[in-house]
């Protein structure tokens, strides 16, 4: 009996093992998803970076956002076929802003996002920019 829950158990664990797996989201710095691209290729992925400055672009018809986020000098172009971004995602001179990005990796190295998350500074460095009379986080977006 005790060998029979064994193996009930044990099949138990294989089938919920296997099937989350299926289901991972994996999650990497832009830099390394681009260096195992074959692994992520048309797969739910997050990848992560920091948004380079100047290259966030909104364009209404369709809405839309395009940028380029970059980890150790690795860029990957990203497009959000979405209106709505959360308020801290903003091009804002000196201020590293980072940014993880949910959807999947094309094969021509691009990465069209379903879900956008930005990292807002931390509030030291915002207190520090007020301050001196900036206004935080929001900057102006470009258009396409």
């Amino acid at each position: 009996m005790a060998v029979g829950l064994t193996m009930i158990a044990a099949a138990a664990a294989t089938l919920v093992l296997t099937g989350m797996q299926d289901n991972a989201i994996y999650s990497r710095p832009v830099d390394q998803l681009l260096a195992e691209k074959a692994k992520f290729l048309h797969r739910p992925v997050r990848a992560e970076g920091l948004l380079v400055h100047g290259s966030l672009v909104k364009r209404d018809l369709p809405c839309e956002y395009r940028f380029l986020i970059e980890k150790n000098g690795v860029e990957l172009p990203v497009r959000f076929p979405q209106c709505v971004v959360p308020d801290t995602f903003r091009d804002v001179p000196d201020t590293d802003v980072g940014v993880t990005v949910e959807g999947e990796l094309q094969t021509d190295d691009s990465f069209e996002a379903t879900n956008v998350l930005a990292k807002c500074p931390s509030k030291y460095e915002m207190q520090q920019r007020k301050n001196q009379g900036e206004r935080m986080p929001h900057g102006p977006l470009a258009a396409l």
